[in-house]
């Protein structure tokens, strides 16, 4: 039944790789299964048969689909069905669409479509990098144009040796999840987080990825020789070459003085009427032609400003290297736990950190290991900050990618839970943007945090370099912290976090067909010498180290351990005992599996009655300290007094007061608090004593 079925196996990075095709989806352009140790990904890819009308661009959509069965788990959620795509899936779609992107044909118009479906999860075999390699092969077998196949692989760094492809142990104690996705001939994406890795270190790691990469894709050529479709043709929305020179006859050089400047807003202001002249004059000659006008506007900016470029001239006058004006601020909001604001030339990022207890951490329902986040980074960018109206919709596939790279890029140097047991989020709110925003926001987080009082090990920077080839040459140059008109007409956007020990996070963007290993060591040192400038010229002298205390309106935080067989005890039947707890001293408590107890409130003297509380259900009271309890008895020897839920001793009538007493009601009576001092503890019988208790209160006062 399947004459079609084909089985092709190799290895990747010492585990067994089969793909399979030609028995599943036989109406796909393309379609494949890869199974990579237990790890399946189906893949598959579509294409519209006529060009999409009024559009300028190549409309590529990717969905990287999860589902729970893959790692046998019913679905978190109250329909118990998969909604829209989790954090984890989206920036899987946005991590494969950035390498294969680049490689389509230019002036394609056709729609295209990659879904990449995960039906089986190996946890040590990576779901999103089998995604990527099935994606690839299901494209280079289809009929689709396109200039591949690329290949992608996960780098790791286990105990100072580089990791290919690390297993769920490996990846436990890894101090490198990096990314790497190539061509036989050059790299075409890097993603990276790092524990401050070292630029040369990190080069190394790339170009060690790399080497397997281009194994995997002969591999991906040989399966393609034997089996790829003959790829379609399509109508080429190549542009107008003698429109193009009409137009740049026209206005070229209004449009060289229009684009001089260094402000955004003046640089538009000046573009209109040039545009509008444009389409006064050739709207009647091309009446269905308005987006090849506007492409053709494109063009001739974009050619202008390479060509600046490559001789040396930046738009704005800065120097290749030279960082635009820069200034940090710190503690602009009053009650906030912690705020920064960060501004590099016209774009600028303020960035709001809140503090609260560990229960406050996000709930992952997602494929891998990861079920909960205690730091947490958003990312919002109003159409505001561009000059644009358009109505806030919530956080798109960009957003949510900027903020995830700006997380990554500060987790490395965040303090451990023993140290700091807080649930961090983060957000940063984008007032103006001209190039980098991304990067503004690690800056304004390191500034929230330290503002917030979080003991970072390290504060970190992030920066961006980009890049102008020349065609058909391996001639290149570079250029740092790129406003928005050259990384939109440039080649790279190289996105580069990290402390002044070494890098923590890495997103490279680019546009043409790859990276050789002398633009990326390039791009590195250059970012680093920024990164270095920006923490001790601006950063560091807002806020020289965190603040020695969280603020006053942060929760305060404590944690305990507790013998795990007293968990039951602290917690009471039904709950009821943490509930009183919580109740009468106004915290908030949060108890985990192995013992550990976080108590967290606004009041200091709260958070230390619980504590004590706690302490002293999950052991004997200490000897000769101090409690505040409840009268819950009264006979005629003693009282009674609850220290504790569960826990009382007896206050024997002699030790009720300095004076005789004569009778118990005479001093308490029942539910009275008062304060008792323990004497001693044996066979489980508490001795208690308000007499002691008094005495020592007075000799202190």
């Amino acid at each position: 039944m399947f004459e079609k079925y084909r089985k092709f196996e190799t290895t990747f990075a010492g585990r067994p790789l089969v793909v399979e095709t030609g028995k599943t989806c036989e109406l796909s352009n393309g379609s494949c299964w890869v199974r990579y140790g237990e790890t399946v990904v189906m893949a598959n890819v579509t294409a519209s048969a006529k060009p999409r009308e009024g559009v300028d661009f190549f409309p590529l959509s990717v969905d990287y689909e999860e589902r729970m069965y893959a790692v046998g788990r019913i679905p978190g959620s109250f329909t118990k069905r998969e909604g829209k795509p989790s954090e984890k899936a989206i920036l899987t779609s946005r991590m494969v669409d950035r390498p294969i992107r680049p490689l389509f044909p230019k002036d394609m118009r056709n729609d295209v479509s990659v879904v990449m479906t995960v039906l089986a999860v190996d946890p040590d075999c990576s779901p999103e990098i089998t995604g990527m390699l099935a994606t690839s092969i299901a494209i280079s077998i289809s009929d689709i144009p396109w200039n591949g196949p690329i290949a992608g692989i996960s780098v790791g760094l286990v105990d100072g040796e580089i990791v290919l492809n690390p297993t769920l142990e490996q990846r436990a104690h890894n101090d490198l999840r990096l990314t790497v996705a190539g061509t036989m001939e050059k790299i075409v994406m890097i993603e990276a987080g790092a524990n401050e890795i070292p630029e040369q270190q990190m080069l190394d790691a790339i170009l060690a990825g790399h080497a397997e990469i281009k194994k995997m894709v002969a591999f991906i050529n040989d399966i393609k020789n034997e089996i790829g479709k003959p790829k379609f043709e399509f109508q080429s929305m190549e542009l107008d070459h003698d429109l193009f020179a009409a137009i740049e006859a026209m206005v070229g050089e209004q449009v060289k003085v229009a684009l001089d400047t260094n402000d955004k807003n003046e640089r538009d202001a000046r573009m209109q009427p040039i545009i509008d002249a444009v389409h006064e004059k050739y709207d009647p000659e091309y009446p269905e032609q308005g987006a090849m006008l506007d492409e053709c506007l494109y063009k001739l900016q974009k050619k202008i400003v390479r060509n600046w470029l490559y001789e040396g001239k930046r738009v704005d006058g800065r120097g290749i290297d030279e960082i635009r004006p820069l200034a940090a601020e710190v503690g602009l909001l009053p009650r906030v736990h912690g705020s920064g604001l960060f501004t590099r030339g016209q774009t600028q990022v303020l960035t709001i950190a809140t503090l609260g207890p560990l229960s406050d951490s996000q709930k992952i329902d997602g494929l891998d290991e990861e079920t909960t986040k205690r730091y947490m980074h958003q990312y919002n960018f109003p159409s505001y900050s561009v000059g644009e109206t358009k109505p806030s919709r919530g956080p798109g596939r960009r957003e949510i990618g900027h903020g995830a790279l700006a997380e990554k890029a500060l987790v490395p140097v965040l303090p451990s839970v023993e140290e700091f047991p807080y649930a961090m989020r983060l957000v940063s709110e984008v007032l103006s943007s001209n190039g980098s925003t991304s990067q503004g926001s690690i800056c304004g987080s390191t500034l929230a945090l330290m503002d917030a009082g979080v003991p970072l090990k390290a504060p970190v920077a992030g920066i961006s370099c980009g890049l102008i080839t020349k065609p058909d040459s391996d001639e290149f140059m570079t250029m740092v912290d790129i406003q928005g008109l050259e990384d939109f007409f440039g080649d790279m956007d190289f996105k580069v976090g990290g402390t002044k020990n070494g890098i923590t996070a890495i997103q490279v963007d680019i546009k043409v067909d790859g990276l050789t290993p002398a633009i990326i060591a390039e791009a590195f040192e250059k970012t680093r010498k920024a990164r270095l400038y920006i923490l001790d010229e601006i950063m560091l002298k807002a806020i020289p180290e965190p603040r020695k205390a969280v603020n006053e309106y942060a929760p305060k935080m404590f944690q305990i351990s507790i013998p795990v067989d007293k968990i039951r005890e602290v917690i009471g039947q039904g709950g009821k005992v943490i509930q009183k707890i919580t109740a009468e001293c106004e915290v908030k408590i949060d108890i985990n599996e192995d013992g550990s107890v976080f108590v967290s409130g606004m009041k200091l003297e709260n958070c230390q009655k619980a504590l004590q509380i706690i302490n002293t259900i999950a052991h004997d009271p200490e000897v000769g300290a101090i409690y505040k309890g409840k009268v819950v008895s009264i006979k005629p020897f003693g009282a009674f007094v609850e220290i504790a839920p569960g826990k009382d001793g007896l206050v024997h009538i002699s030790k009720l007061d300095n004076s005789r007493v004569e009778n118990v009601e005479d001093v308490v009576s029942m539910g009275d608090e008062i304060v008792v001092k323990v004497m001693e503890v044996k066979d489980g019988k508490i001795s208690l004593s308000r007499k002691d208790a008094l005495a020592e209160l007075q000799a202190k006062k």
